[in-house]
């Protein structure tokens, strides 16, 4: 679904602190995203109250809060990839809202914190976590390599298309790729590898609607072997405090 723009936030070796943590899931348990029903992209989050809630950013007014769940919840088998791990269900009514908006049967599930969905042990650096993401916690892109694409486009795209965790300023274009290891106020992460983007950057986070652009123009300049990169995926080596006035460092 849509994103939150935050100002701070915990990092937490899964990822960010509620980032990932719940998911749309089909009859038979398998994550859904807008790759295959890009009509997601309609369905915003925001936080008030102390809550979440899910909105119709067509219709504003229309949103249903997600309920606070314990570790006692019903439990449901839920496949991302080729992993499979224990998820609770989160509230029918919830289920039946967004069943209402995507006109396909799903339901709302929620990572609880003793669930363990390793990192590929080809990145992970001490048997680290992820939360219900692609594959890894934390993804980063600078607005110089968003701002180098957008000058190949006839259409400019934003950074929502891409999704990051982490956006940063003052880099020249592609430096993300040089990186070994950075620090992020009191935070460090491990660059891992670059991150492999899909037909879900094509989607227009405020329409719905999907093309060719801009995986096409990526294509013509970003391409490895059979893979289009785009941003860097990393790992937190700590936990800690973020925000967007922290510097960044190169180490």
């Amino acid at each position: 679904m849509g994103g939150i723009r935050l100002d701070c936030a915990t990092v937490l070796i899964p990822g960010l602190e509620h980032d990932r943590r719940w998911m749309v899931v089909d009859g038979e348990g398998n994550f859904v995203s807008q790759r295959s029903v890009p009509e997601m992209a309609l369905m915003g989050l925001e936080k008030r109250e102390g809550r979440f809630w899910i909105k119709d950013k067509q219709h504003p007014e229309d949103a249903i809060a997600i309920p606070a769940r314990g570790n006692t919840a019903p439990t449901k088998e839920v496949r991302i990839w080729d992993d499979r791990v224990t998820a609770l269900l989160v509230d029918p009514v919830v289920d039946a809202w967004i069943q209402s908006k995507l006109k396909i049967f799903c339901q709302l599930v929620y990572m609880p914190d003793f669930v363990h969905r390793p990192v590929d042990t080809r990145y992970a650096v001490s048997n680290e976590s992820v939360s219900f993401a692609d594959a890894m916690p934390y993804l980063l892109i600078s607005q110089a390599s968003l701002d180098f694409l957008n000058a190949k486009l006839k259409v400019p795209v934003p950074m929502d298309r891409f999704r990051p965790n982490l956006v940063i300023r003052g880099t020249e274009p592609f430096e993300e790729d040089q990186w070994d290891c950075i620090e992020i106020g009191p935070v460090r992460f491990k660059v891992t590898k670059p991150c492999a983007r899909c037909v879900m950057v094509s989607v227009d986070q405020e329409t719905g609607a999907s093309g060719k652009e801009p995986l096409a123009t990526l294509a013509s300049f970003r391409k490895a072997g059979n893979k289009i990169l785009f941003g860097q995926n990393l790992i937190a080596l700590n936990e800690g405090k973020i925000s967007t006035k922290d510097l960044v460092k190169s180490t």
